[in-house]
């Protein structure tokens, strides 16, 4: 006798309360096993897939592609009664793999995927398990399945915003029009900073297995200004200011034409080789698609870096809940007058503090910004 279990929406952070459903791996009168991914869904801080709690059949899909759906509601019908055992397909790697499920096995046959591929990719499902989305960030990573651009005819071509893109437009647009907005800029000295690792990046390499540029100096010097200036740290909830007594610090990271911003928490106790490592470590889950809803909560500021495409000067918009962020733009060399008035040439970098002035003040602001430009050009 076949029963039917509803799945819902579960909740995928603190701060979400809905999602967009991106695709279905599974059509309906499809055989589903226990935690196998049913549907991939899409925040404006990450896309998750929804495994299935229950084993069975796919009776009916209740959202669609498209689709927003809160924290809670339905989104299929799975028929829990005895289920026809599936005829098996071609394994890969089944010695080693004993938690392949069909419609990963599916996946890797179709593109012609050897035991050898399936080694080298990142099991990040539920007991060490390979996912649909293990499999396809693999291929995005190698290149295997470049994305689809519609041939331009006429005069024009029309593009329908995807999840991701229109959940970050959603989130910007609260954030501009709820926070009034104000912006102070600076230039900073880093001249010391980049001798520094232009002279040690390799031997840092070599240590610490990641790199050494100037974000997590910068990072560094964000969390140590936050301590003498915290209301650069904080949130408003209603009228009243939650100041975080934690620097945990969102870094945005560019994803396939949008922006993820993965959270390094207690950035504010790290060293720079700390942070460059835990820079390096939730960048490379970003652009892989395997960040996880933890990943992405609880940041209390955000740096954006905007010099790595070589602009010197942007006015980033505030992450809500957040009430401050900070935009580094591109080192370039600069003939400057020193103290005693003779000239040299010096790395020389913009960095813009964007503000909530609900919350704190230009004069407030510009002192943040002078305890970050000190920390920066301070000898290390």
């Amino acid at each position: 006798m076949t029963s039917s279990k509803k799945i819902i929406l579960p909740k995928l952070g603190e701060s979400i309360v809905s999602a967009t459903v991106v695709r279905w791996f599974k059509n309906i009168g499809d055989t589903v096993d226990l935690d196998e991914s049913l549907l991939e869904v899409a925040t404006d801080k990450v896309n998750s897939e929804i495994p299935s709690p229950y084993a069975g059949v796919l009776q009916e899909i209740l959202a669609h592609p498209g689709q927003e759906v809160d924290v809670g509601a339905p989104l299929a019908l799975i028929g829990t009664g005895t289920v026809a055992q599936l005829e098996p397909i071609d394994e890969i790697g089944s010695d080693d793999e004993p938690f392949l499920s069909p419609s990963v096995q599916r996946l890797l046959r179709e593109n012609r995927l050897t035991p050898d591929d399936v080694k080298q990719i990142p099991h990040t499902g539920l007991g060490g398990r390979l996912t649909q989305k293990d499999v396809r960030a693999y291929l995005d990573k190698k290149g295997k399945c470049p994305a689809s651009v519609p041939p331009v005819t006429g005069a024009e071509e029309r593009m329908q915003m995807t999840p991701m893109r229109k959940a970050i437009a959603e989130n910007m647009v609260r954030s501009f029009y709820e926070a009034p907005h104000a912006s102070l800029m600076t230039e900073v000295d880093v001249t010391t900073i980049v001798h520094h690792i232009q002279q040690e990046k390799e031997a840092f390499f070599d240590k610490h297995k990641a790199k050494l540029s100037i974000t997590p100096f910068v990072a560094e010097a964000i969390a140590f200004a936050a301590r003498e200036f915290p209301l650069i740290n904080a949130s408003l909830d209603g009228d009243t200011i939650v100041i975080k007594k934690q620097v945990h610090l969102g870094i945005a990271v560019s994803v396939d034409h949008g922006v993820m911003v993965p959270v390094i928490r207690g950035a504010g106790s790290m060293t720079i080789a700390e942070l460059a490592q835990a820079i390096s470590r939730v960048a490379e889950k970003a652009r892989g698609h395997q960040l996880s809803p933890d990943d992405v909560a609880g940041g209390t500021i955000t740096m954006t870096n905007f010099g790595m495409a070589k602009t010197m000067i942007g006015v980033p918009i505030i992450r809500h809940p957040e009430v401050a962020i900070v935009g580094i733009g591109a080192i370039t060399r600069k003939v400057v007058p020193l103290a005693d008035d003779s000239i040299a040439i010096r790395s020389i970098m913009w960095v813009t503090l964007t503000f909530d002035h609900r919350v704190l003040d230009g004069l407030y602001g510009c002192g943040f910004l002078s305890a970050l430009r000190e920390r920066l050009e301070s000898n290390r």
